[in-house]
């Protein structure tokens, strides 16, 4: 859950936010209603709970409007956010600083701090549309990037791929790789499927529906290493980056101020196959996200 339309501030927003927190008080925590949210969420709770910092789950409370207001409101908070839904808060969609990391995280965590939110340290790992490819497909061909991809292409390879109309048909989506890495995909090499479910298309990939082998995902999809898909490094940028972080109260840091060394230590770990991986003990090997961050942080402290 990452894209959301631009949530409207309630009058005298600020001073709540702004507001200060009692050391006594628990802090509340809360995520949206997804998995890796779930996940998320999970690994901040446990971590503060285990460090003697008295946590209210609040976990999948809402979509992104619905958690972001929630903070705002200061009826939460902390919870986990990605960099890239700056564009969509601070309505600049159109500027290019959400394609770069570190550009993305200085720009929310500038504009939030002004409303007396502060962004931690986000992973590494990115959760933004990919084009992924069959693992069998990557290994025997050497693919790794999208540029990889387009001399593949280039080259004649065998190649159909599974998306939802808004990815084939959003300038921002198949378009703009096609346009940043020199390839077009014909209407033979696409099997377009309704919905944006990306669980349909790495399912149609997995078992080469249609002669299918690659797929829309999200980067960090837990089906994608149960599935055997590999994700192709967009390497020229073109995707806006969504790195999950978490997003305190002001007031709520100044009560707690270990919270932001607790919290980095664990992101710091989540990189891309570790958030799929702890993606897929959820959605694919059925496992509670409360065990997943359980099992995930004692093998940190090993």
């Amino acid at each position: 859950m990452r894209y959301v339309m631009k949530p409207i501030l309630a009058a005298g927003l600020s001073a709540l936010v702004f507001s200060a927190a009692n050391a006594s008080d628990p802090v509340v925590v809360s995520s949206k209603i997804d998995t890796e949210g779930s996940v998320l969420g999970e690994l901040i709770i446990q971590t503060l709970e285990r460090n003697d910092i008295a946590t209210q789950d609040r976990l999948q409370l809402g979509g992104t409007s619905v958690v972001r207001s929630a903070l705002q409101a200061g009826e939460i908070d902390l919870y986990p956010e990605y960099t890239g839904n700056g564009a969509f808060f601070f309505d600049m969609t159109d500027s290019p600083v959400w394609n770069s990391a570190e550009d993305a995280y200085q720009t929310v965590k500038e504009r939030d701090a002004e409303q007396g939110l502060v962004w931690l340290q986000p992973a590494s790992a990115n959760n933004t549309w990919a084009m992924s490819v069959r693992e069998d497909v990557a290994t025997a061909h050497e693919l790794v990037t999208l540029d990889d991809l387009a001399e593949y292409l280039a080259e004649g390879g065998v190649f159909k791929f599974a998306a939802s109309a808004e990815f084939v048909e959003s300038e921002q989506a198949l378009p703009a790789f096609q346009e940043a890495y020199g390839f077009e995909l014909s209407g033979d090499q696409l099997l377009v499927l309704s919905g944006g479910n990306t669980a349909a298309t790495m399912r149609a990939a997995a078992q080469q529906t249609s002669g299918v082998n690659a797929a829309m995902t999200y980067g960090t999809d837990g089906g994608l290493s149960a599935l055997g898909l590999v994700v192709l490094e967009d390497s020229r940028g073109v995707q806006p980056v969504y790195q999950p972080a978490p997003v305190v109260r002001a007031g709520v840091l100044e009560a707690h101020p270990r919270i932001e060394a607790l919290l980095n230590d664990v992101f710091a770990t989540l990189d891309l196959v570790t958030l799929q991986s702890l993606n897929a003990d959820v959605a694919v090997n059925g496992l509670s996200p409360n065990q997943v961050a359980r099992d995930y942080l004692d093998s940190l402290d090993d």
